[in-house]
């Protein structure tokens, strides 16, 4: 049975470094997620846990490649929908 997998990319709110930030992210598994970046040049660097950091510019050429353009909300919504959501509070580096 083939599993039709969405890869989502939210809205670029979050500033850094100079530009503005999305979040890209699987809704089934990370390996998707995993490829998907690597077919559209994201570098691993840029992968948090459950999530790349991606930069305002990419954007364009993630959804040209198949990403799905999602609010903040939805985007976290299918996160945690997908079971690969890792709060701030499980981080390995939280206190």
């Amino acid at each position: 049975m083939l599993v039709n997998m969405t890869i989502l990319v939210d809205t670029p709110l979050w500033p850094a470094h100079g530009r503005l930030w999305s979040h890209l992210i699987s809704d089934r598994n990370l390996d998707e997620l995993h490829a998907f970046a690597e077919r559209t040049d994201i570098p691993r660097r840029a992968f948090d846990l459950d999530h790349y950091d991606v930069p305002e510019e990419a954007i364009g050429r993630l959804v040209a490649a198949g990403a799905r353009p999602v609010s903040g909300g939805e985007l976290t919504r299918a996160l945690i929908a997908s079971g690969l959501r890792v709060r701030a509070k499980d981080r390995p580096d939280a206190h």
